[in-house]
């Protein structure tokens, strides 16, 4: 309910007159302002906010709440622009604190006046100097031996847990009071090991490690089982040439493949481990060509890169533009 000063200045005097009685101020109140038997008046909380308030300032005009909001400034500006550049990982309530702007005011000078965005940090090995001189010659080597139309198997496997993942950014629950909502899950919860072979022309796999129908983590009697059983009994029925097989140790090939494959695969919301591997066969038929093929044509294209940056990180592909 919004009082007026009127209003809150006849219950303040009122209060005083009636020997600090809430009632009396409420009778006083509804006589005052014919306000029918069952219509609002104030209640007990209201009359002692505005008493306190005009014990404190004198006046019976609302107490405003809050920082009011600030004219933004050229000065205001280039103050905020010589803050950030000064501490640029700063966040930005310290640096509104510390330029006695609110928090607002400071957001909207970054986006809508300094034109800055937040951005984070990438995490990247640690490279020694001999690293470097390591990863040119290994790139050269690469791209001296292997021939234009050669066909090139990234492969690597990768966890599908039964319960997918929860983001929960995109989990809100609107309510007038929090509903204490817990989101439980196993703490180990059931898994299957895919392992696939991605050229240009297609995938081989999926190949589950498993024993009596269980996941199993893949050691080096399993891997090289699967090499044999698996993987060149799949080469001979494609009747291929020139094969190029990488495997391990470059997962970065094939990262942006295996994000696809796990996003399209929940999106089925899998029950179950069946159900769970059969939406994996489906989606790894349904990968599109031109995504493999463009994952090798990145790959040679970054032996260069890697080439011309004398063995240093790929900063355009680490920080993509949009």
């Amino acid at each position: 309910m919004r009082w007026t000063s009127e209003q809150r200045a006849f219950a303040i005097e009122a209060y005083f007159s009636n020997n600090h009685s809430y009632v009396a101020v409420q009778r006083a109140f509804r006589t005052h302002f014919g306000i029918k038997p069952r219509g609002p008046v104030p209640d007990r909380k209201s009359i002692v906010l505005w008493v306190g308030n005009f014990r404190t300032t004198r006046s019976v005009v609302k107490k405003s709440s809050g920082r009011q909001r600030t004219v933004t400034t050229p000065e205001k500006v280039k103050a905020v622009r010589q803050s950030i550049f000064r501490s640029p990982t700063r966040s930005t309530r310290k640096h509104a604190v510390a330029l006695d702007i609110s928090n607002r005011s400071m957001r909207r000078i970054l986006h809508e006046h300094l034109h800055f965005y937040p951005y984070k940090m990438v995490v990247v090995q640690e490279f020694s100097p001999r690293d470097f001189q390591n990863r040119i010659m290994a790139c050269e080597t690469l791209l001296e031996t292997l021939p234009p139309d050669a066909l090139v198997f990234f492969s690597d496997e990768a966890y599908f847990h039964l319960s997918g993942y929860v983001n929960m950014q995109n989990m809100p629950y609107w309510s007038g009071n929090n509903p204490r909502e817990l989101h439980e899950r196993p703490l180990h919860s059931d898994k299957v090991t895919v392992w696939c072979a991605l050229p240009r022309v297609g995938v081989i796999g999926p190949y589950f490690f498993e024993e009596d129908s269980h996941a199993v983590t893949v050691n080096s009697q399993q891997y090289v089982g699967m090499i044999k059983n698996f993987f060149e009994a799949a080469l001979e029925e494609m009747h291929l040439g020139n094969v190029w097989f990488q495997q391990d140790g470059a997962t970065a090939h094939i990262a942006r493949a295996w994000g696809y494959l796990k996003a399209e695969v929940f999106k089925h919301r899998p029950t179950n481990l069946l159900p769970l591997k059969n939406v994996i066969w489906q989606e790894v038929a349904q990968i599109p060509v031109h995504m493999l093929e463009r994952a090798e044509g990145n790959f040679r294209k970054r032996l260069h890169q890697c080439i011309e940056n004398s063995g240093h990180h790929l900063q355009d592909i680490l920080f993509k533009t949009i």
